[in-house]
């Protein structure tokens, strides 16, 4: 199953953790032959920002934060999987899993995993 995957990293000093979560996902996604845009929300800013059209033609978008996200009513009628970045990093193959499960649901269907 080929997935296209939009993310959002962050964490609460925006340094180390919001980019080490971008890497390791888009490593994974590497492996699964998906192709992923990640944007990440950390010191300097918002970087590599995701468009509407970015966000309209993903099949899942995954969340990975551990602070409230800027502007993330964009996200309300993707399929779309929320977890901390703490998370993803000790169990990155429960986030994947929940992502895949979450290919065949509903547009607007979320999964909070914490």
């Amino acid at each position: 199953m080929s997935l296209k995957l939009v993310a959002v990293t962050a964490c609460i000093s925006g340094v180390a953790h919001t980019y080490m979560a971008a890497e390791k996902l888009e490593k994974l996604c590497l492996q699964e032959k998906w192709p992923v845009k990640v944007e990440t929300q950390g010191a300097l800013g918002i970087e590599n920002a995701l468009s509407q059209t970015d966000i309209a033609q993903a099949d899942v978008v995954l969340l990975i934060t551990e602070i409230q996200l800027g502007n993330s009513d964009r996200f309300a009628h993707n399929r779309c999987v929320q977890t901390g970045i703490h998370t993803f990093l000790r169990t990155p193959e429960k986030v994947m899993a929940a992502v895949k499960k979450l290919a065949s649901s509903p547009q607007g269907t979320k999964i909070i995993l914490p």
